[in-house]
């Protein structure tokens, strides 16, 4: 009697195990389905449709799922399974490393200067920023999101260090400013939702331009919005590749979207990867630099050179501040 029951038992139990499989190989099956699908956009080099430019923004965290999976996999004996985890961890372990060209300029060098970018939301940071500019120095900064209070505070705590500004005039997160030690000729600027103003810097007798990047986010529904405003930006980058050109702010893009990497491709190189950073979180302030994405930027010309770059943290905003000194080296 006991053999028999022994022998049934065990009977029963083989299918509840096949059964607990197939739920654990379904499980998985499902994880790895939704990340070849943003994997897939960043192989076919397109951002896709909402939910895929949101997550490509954190492509690299990605690699905490797939491992999961890779682990449910194995746990579940599914040989399949393991070799799709495998291959996403692969993709994901290429798409990783940093985009562009980031090779120095070889002539001699012209200038050296100092490039701040700083997204106060709503102006929310200004009080933050101010003793941040009056520390670092910079000789240009970008700001973003510097509504008309945000505006007038840096007019009035920096008239003299900064006399030359540029900047777009807007409530909430649609004002933006330029300060410069350099005196600046103003540009039209590039057209966007938000305040993106635009100058020619004369710096040391060079003609340098500066832009200020700020196109709207990836929101759902408004994916092409997006893609029109960082295509203006593009076409900035592309329409004078002569003049050395600064183009710097919150792009709301990382180097895992396509819309951000068409803007390198016309020449421009990322400072903060010229410096070793090129996947150090500026967004969002709260979880840096543990978790987070790069969407603030300082891109520049072949003409310049990156000596060093680094994040800030600031009070009462969700971007850290990007620093970066660079130098402008002659045409040979």
């Amino acid at each position: 009697m006991g053999t028999a029951t022994t022998e049934w038992l065990a009977s029963d139990f083989v299918p509840e195990r096949h059964r607990a499989r197939r739920f654990w190989r379904w499980c998985v099956g499902l994880l790895f389905t939704g990340v070849s699908v943003v994997v897939g956009c960043r192989t076919a080099d397109t951002d896709g449709i909402t939910p895929v430019p949101q997550l490509l923004a954190f492509l690299p965290w990605l690699l905490v799922p797939t491992g999961f999976g890779l682990f449910l996999a194995l746990f579940s004996r599914w040989r399949l399974g393991l070799v799709w985890g495998v291959a996403l961890l692969g993709l994901l372990a290429w798409f990783i490393e940093p985009y562009g060209k980031s090779s120095d300029p070889s002539g001699p060098a012209i200038a050296e200067f100092r490039v701040l970018t700083s997204n106060v939301e709503f102006g929310q940071g200004t009080g933050s920023l101010v003793p941040v500019i009056r520390r670092e120095r910079p000789d240009v900064v970008f700001v973003e999101e510097c509504e008309y209070t945000c505006q007038a505070t840096l007019r009035r705590d920096f008239g003299t260090g900064y006399p030359y500004r540029q900047a777009v005039a807007a409530a909430g997160s649609h004002g933006s400013i330029i300060l410069s030690r350099f005196p600046l000729k103003g540009t039209k600027g590039v057209t966007g939702t938000m305040g993106m103003p635009g100058a020619v810097a004369d710096v040391s007798g060079h003609p340098v331009r500066l832009q200020l990047a700020h196109p709207m986010p990836p929101l759902p529904r408004q994916v092409a919005l997006w893609h029109r405003e960082l295509g203006r930006l593009r076409a900035f980058a592309a329409a004078d590749p002569t003049t050395p050109t600064v183009l710097a702010g919150d792009f709301n893009s990382s180097q895992d979207h396509a819309a951000f990497r068409r803007i390198l491709d016309t020449g421009l190189r990322d400072g903060a990867r010229m410096a070793g950073h090129d996947r150090t979180p500026s967004w969002p302030e709260r979880w840096a630099p543990t978790f987070g994405t790069q969407i603030d930027h300082v891109l520049l010309s072949p003409d310049f050179s990156t000596n060093s770059a680094r994040f800030l943290d600031l009070a009462h905003t969700d971007h850290r501040a990007l620093l970066v000194d660079i130098t402008l080296h002659q045409h040979e």
